[in-house]
């Protein structure tokens, strides 16, 4: 910490105070898909797909620190930013809700990996201290909310940027369509748990998505809008730190 300025570290104290509270303030029933809830087989399933990304993030995490150590702090927002909008719940379809991802942001600036990390030590804390989500269905949740959520923003930001699109709409459409594509992947898990004695996964999937779809895509829109705010924050504030992240670089 020696190596930072007495107004940055006030800043990473005030946001790490900031995100404590906030959660607080939230409901403890509030739920990602909730302990239990899934069969145990798809709770196994689910946390093997996601070991490999954990174990690239923890190792791609350890290189970012160590090459670029200003960027702790833009990663331990990236972290609070996470765990406070994924813990501010809309009620939804029956074993699950609606809620911001907040990944987003650290998938643009730390990859796809990196975000899992992050993710997954969001839903663990939740899971322990505000019965928000639970530990058996671990696994799906951080696969749905730390990995396909950041891989579809990752490469959305990265289209748009080959495209040339303007950097804070990319940014924008980015964040939003990776909210949405979460929970379209919340969908297709609860549907493969659950599926429809009449259709089958399909028609499962159907409802589930139209039940999370009025409360979901206002929500996703408001995340890409905060996103894109944090980030105007960053390029004022801290442009070193993005330079070393390769913010401003070419795909």
């Amino acid at each position: 910490m020696s190596n930072y300025s007495r107004k940055e570290k006030r800043l990473l104290f005030s946001s790490l105070v900031l995100s404590f509270f906030m959660c607080m303030l939230v409901d403890s029933s509030a739920m990602h898909i909730m302990e239990g809830y899934l069969p145990a087989i798809h709770c196994v399933v689910w946390a093997a797909i996601c070991l490999p990304f954990l174990v690239l993030g923890v190792i791609n995490i350890k290189k970012t620190v160590k090459n670029s150590p200003k960027t702790i702090m833009i990663l331990a927002m990236s972290g609070a930013f996470i765990f406070v909008v994924s813990s501010l719940k809309i009620p939804s379809v029956t074993g699950s809700c609606s809620h911001m991802t907040g990944t987003g942001l650290a998938a643009i600036l730390f990859g796809v990996t990196s975000s899992s990390v992050l993710g997954i030590i969001v839903l663990i804390f939740q899971a322990i201290l505000l019965a928000h989500g639970g530990l058996t269905t671990l696994g799906a949740n951080t696969f749905s909310m730390a990995i396909a959520g950041p891989i579809a923003v990752y490469l959305l930001y990265n289209l748009g940027k080959k495209l040339k699109v303007n950097r804070r709409l990319n940014i924008f459409i980015a964040a939003a369509l990776g909210d949405l594509i979460t929970y379209c992947v919340t969908s297709i898990q609860l549907a493969v748990a659950y599926p429809s004695p009449t259709g089958g996964v399909a028609v499962s999937m159907a409802k589930f998505l139209a039940v999370f779809a009025p409360t979901q895509v206002p929500l996703a829109i408001i995340e890409g809008i905060l996103t894109v705010l944090i980030i105007i924050g960053l390029e004022s504030y801290a442009v070193p730190e993005l330079e070393e992240l390769n913010y401003y670089g070419e795909v």
